[in-house]
């Protein structure tokens, strides 16, 4: 009877407090502690993660400038920011402000400047020929010349043979008159011959002496026009050398005048070349197909400086890539050829860190390039182009839309990726080969 009543509350405390029941936490205890045990041996994707934006692989499909070629002022707007343009549509036109080029006629006066200057050397181009014929004829004057004056040298030396013969038989005469008279002076002084004898001997000793005197005359008279000739024709060599060098004188300051005035006719060429040149730089043109925004000049009259900026043409046919920047402990991991999963600003997405395969509303990239020069945020560059294996990008994308990129590395467990993270430790390095095999090891099991 006592036991019973102390047995009572003991069996209201149990109902109570369920201290024999078996209750299901430490069931769900025991399943959450396998099932995280479970999880830890998932495969979990390395990845690196990083912002970027919008650009475009090739230069020409950037953004780019519109800027004046030449100073200038604006004379009519053709179109007004935000119009898409064709490549070749008049942008804006300019008028000319620089007082070289005012003139409108100017093409057409620099034209007869060249024309001009063109007849100008076919005037000089004559006269060297003219100077060239002068040269000639002076040349067979010369020689025409120095041919009579060797003819006259030749008929005085004929002449000197017959004089110099004519000589020595006069002295043979004189000497044999000489010892004639002699031999008669000595008779005479002897009384053998008469005085008539003596004179006449005497007269003809005479006549011999002034015959050979006359000849020796006449015999020095034709040397010295023979060195008189010799004299001539020097004389003649040199003046005829003054005449041809004063011709060909003039020739080459004619052909210098040519070579000068062809200097100039080239420049005169240029001058119309350039001025052509620029007057089709008073229509400024759309270099390739956009669109027409952030003009920085308005109105019209305003003036433009050489190079100065008008506005900014963003093509509409354009490459699109990404480009992101990394730390340099992570440029290592990153190679060519490696796959990026991207999610763009504006586009709703769902992302499972280590499973960015499984995510929603991702986009595939493929780097194509990376910068191995740190850049001024003290990151390195790397570009990543469209992935055509995987789905299209978004045709909305603007340039310079932002983009979270998400590099995938090697598959490893949770376990392992936790602990890396617990110690600081880097991903780990992988090559793109292993990242081929894995995805063609995925691609066969589909």
């Amino acid at each position: 009877m006592d036991q019973d009543q102390y047995q009572i509350p003991l069996k209201s405390f149990d109902q109570i407090y369920k201290i024999n029941d078996d209750g299901r936490v430490r069931r769900w205890f025991v399943g959450f502690c396998l099932f995280m045990m479970a999880v830890l041996f998932l495969p979990w994707t390395q990845n690196i993660k990083s912002k970027g934006n919008i650009t475009t692989l090739y230069q020409e499909q950037r953004a780019q400038d519109i800027n004046s070629p030449i100073p200038g002022k604006i004379a009519r707007w053709s179109v007004k920011e935000g119009d898409f343009v064709k490549k070749g549509d008049t942008i804006l036109q300019i008028t000319e402000i620089k007082e070289d080029y005012l003139d409108p006629n100017l093409i057409n006066r620099t034209r007869q400047q060249l024309e001009a200057k063109k007849g100008t050397i076919g005037y000089y181009e004559k006269k060297a020929a003219t100077s060239g014929v002068q040269m000639g004829a002076l040349r067979t004057a010369k020689q025409l010349k120095i041919d009579q004056l060797t003819n006259k040298l030749k008929q005085l030396d004929n002449k000197l043979e017959g004089e110099r013969a004519e000589l020595e038989a006069a002295t043979n005469e004189f000497n044999l008159a000489k010892n004639q008279f002699e031999r008669q002076q000595k008779m005479y002084d002897e009384g053998l011959v008469s005085q008539t004898q003596l004179q006449q001997r005497n007269i003809a000793f005479q006549n011999a002496l002034a015959k050979r005197v006359m000849v020796d005359n006449k015999l020095a008279q034709t040397q010295q026009e023979v060195i008189n000739t010799r004299i001539e024709q020097n004389s003649v060599e040199q003046e005829y050398a003054e005449k041809i060098s004063k011709a060909e004188g003039d020739q080459f300051q004619s052909m210098s005048n040519i070579a000068t005035g062809e200097g100039e006719v080239a420049k005169l060429e240029n001058q119309v070349s350039n001025y052509t040149i620029r007057n089709d730089m008073y229509t400024i043109l759309a270099p390739q197909d956009g669109q027409v925004v952030q003009a920085s000049k308005a109105g019209i009259g305003e003036i433009l400086k050489d190079g100065e900026r008008i506005a900014v043409i963003v093509p509409t046919r354009v490459h699109y890539a990404v480009e992101m920047f990394v730390e340099p402990v992570d440029l290592p991991l990153i190679s060519i050829g490696q796959k990026v999963r991207f999610m763009f600003d504006g586009f709703p997405a769902i992302v499972f860190s280590g499973w960015p395969n499984n995510s929603y509303g991702t986009f595939g990239g493929k780097i194509v390039a990376f910068e191995n020069s740190i850049g001024p945020n003290g990151l390195f560059r790397v570009l990543v182009a469209e992935d055509s294996t995987d789905k299209d990008w978004p045709e909305q994308l603007k340039l310079g839309t932002g983009a979270q990129g998400i590099a995938l590395l090697k598959d490893v467990p949770v376990w392992y990726e936790l602990w890396r993270n617990i110690n600081g430790f880097p991903p780990d390095y992988y090559n793109l080969q292993d990242v081929k095999s894995k995805t063609n090891d995925k691609a066969k099991t589909k």
